[in-house]
């Protein structure tokens, strides 16, 4: 029998996981080697957890490109596909991440890998609602957003937005409004980016995590 081609898919976006240059903000507790280690944790549950969608393409946008070694291992074991990130800011590179993936699928999911409590069963939940919704949102206690899906995309979606602020779930979802599209939101999470966030960690994510961090 043929293979069914997925019409779903999930855009994973993360940074290689270079010592110095991701989860600064947790560095001062866990030192540079400690933050791109549990970042690469992280990154990993991410995946498994959309692994367990079926019918469902994988899509590892990847900064700065797509040749870390951590990344090949990625698509040579596993049924996912490495693309680069495109663009000059955040928006601009998701922007043009779902333009890309729109063109293949009907739903697409954006993710980053900072919030290990999505489940499969959230990402099921968030397909579902585009079945009705043009987007749908999974906002963080900090002003942001963890989940992005779309089945319409509008540039104003990306556009005017201060990125790494407070304001960015507000802004994006007065321009979902701005461009005429019906949305949902469920409910806050936490992300793990700051010191205080490691208390919403799961404990397995942090084994092996340098010792500096606290508690």
């Amino acid at each position: 029998m043929k293979p069914t081609t997925p019409t779903t898919a999930v855009m994973v976006f993360a940074r290689a996981p270079i010592p110095g240059q991701v989860k600064t903000r947790l560095i001062p507790v866990l030192g540079e080697a400690g933050a791109a280690d549990l970042h690469a944790a992280m990154l990993q549950h991410t995946l498994n957890t959309v692994s367990q969608l079926p019918d469902t393409a994988i899509r590892l946008y990847c900064q700065p490109d797509t040749q870390h070694p951590l990344f090949r291992r990625y698509a040579d074991h596993s049924a996912l596909s490495l693309h680069p990130q495109q663009g000059a800011d955040l928006g601009e590179r998701m922007a043009n991440a779902f333009v890309d993936s729109l063109a293949h699928y009907q739903k697409v999911l954006v993710i980053g890998c900072d919030c290990p409590s999505l489940s499969a069963a959230d990402l099921h939940a968030a397909f579902a609602a585009l079945d009705e919704q043009d987007a749908v949102l999974t906002p963080v206690h900090d002003g942001g957003y963890v989940l992005l899906g779309l089945r319409r995309f509008s540039p104003r979606i990306f556009t005017d937005i201060d990125w790494s602020t407070e304001r960015v779930f507000q802004q994006t979802t007065a321009q979902l409004d701005a461009a005429g599209l019906r949305w949902s939101a469920f409910e806050p999470r936490h992300d793990i980016d700051r010191p205080d966030d490691l208390i919403h960690c799961p404990e397995h994510l942090l084994t092996g995590v340098s010792n500096e961090m606290a508690g």
